[in-house]
């Protein structure tokens, strides 16, 4: 059955955490008001991204992230999925993480949390130096269907979309932080690029992504904005402005993604030749 998702492009911030959460929650009640039953927020929405050594100041557990949001969206009198970036303190490890949780109508809980697993550490990016990398998929079920999370640079990794691919996800929801770079053309550099991949990866998989970018400025840098989504059919179906907050929404109706994979087959074709592709990943020295 369709659903309704937006993309709250949101700019956070700087290590406000509480007046952050309060924005968000105000974006998850404007939402569902909209129609939306699906929220997704950008990476490190709830600090900003450029935290540097402030990270561990304002990392969070995701316990303590389900909570406060419980406790700004009690009038909410339907359920809606949420998905938020935010720098989370595991057990005194700290991750660029992103929660996947159901909020409202007297059920909160936790369905999923993904931690960033491609740190970028070149030209503005130094991330690696202030958390810890990931190490597992984020594949899990809701109750849309199965979906896969991948944080900003993992998507420009070919290899995590094909993975979470066939590990069987009918979406790929892409929380992402990335300052505007290269102003040659008549798009954004680094947003044309996203589009490129984003509308790549759907079509080769099969499958909608949504990506939702921060915007505002932090430190003279300014982020991009230009939240999309994208078919089964490699299609961007929906775009948000740049450089501005804004609430992006769309119809997701999973059904295409069957349709897709019925007439390009080329998702079942990778899984019936993965013990193939297994044995020549482990053949590989790197």
């Amino acid at each position: 059955m369709p659903f309704n998702v937006a993309c709250a492009q949101i700019a956070p911030e700087k290590a406000q955490v509480e007046a952050n959460l309060d924005k968000i929650a105000k974006a998850i009640v404007q939402a569902s008001s909209e129609g939306a039953e699906l929220v997704v927020f950008p990476e490190a929405s709830t600090t900003g991204y450029f935290l540097e050594g402030g990270v561990v100041e304002s990392a969070i557990t995701r316990q303590e992230l389900s909570c406060a949001l419980q406790d700004r969206l009690g009038g909410l009198t339907k359920p809606v999925d949420v998905l938020v970036g935010f720098y989370e303190n595991l057990q005194g490890i700290l991750y660029n993480s992103a929660a996947y949780l159901q909020v409202g109508a007297q059920e909160n809980k936790i369905v999923h949390v993904y931690q960033k697993f491609f740190l970028p550490t070149y030209g503005v990016f130094d991330e690696e130096r202030f958390v810890s990398r990931g190490h597992d998929l984020g594949v899990f079920e809701t109750r849309f269907g199965r979906f896969g999370i991948l944080i900003c640079e993992d998507i420009w990794h070919s290899i995590l979309p094909t993975l979470t691919a066939v590990a069987g996800a009918q979406m790929i929801l892409i929380p992402s932080a990335s300052p505007a770079r290269d102003f040659s053309g008549p798009i954004i550099g680094n947003l044309a690029h996203y589009e490129r991949m984003i509308s790549t990866v759907s079509e080769e998989h099969g499958l909608y992504c949504v990506s939702c970018q921060l915007t505002g400025f932090e430190g003279g840098k300014g982020f991009i904005g230009g939240s999309c989504i994208s078919n089964p059919m490699g299609e961007i179906i929906a775009r948000g402005p740049y450089g501005e907050e804004h609430l992006l929404l769309s119809t997701i109706d999973l059904e295409q993604v069957l349709i897709s994979r019925a007439a390009q087959p080329l998702i079942s074709d990778l899984q019936s030749a993965w013990q193939d592709i297994r044995r020549l990943v482990g053949s590989l020295e790197v």
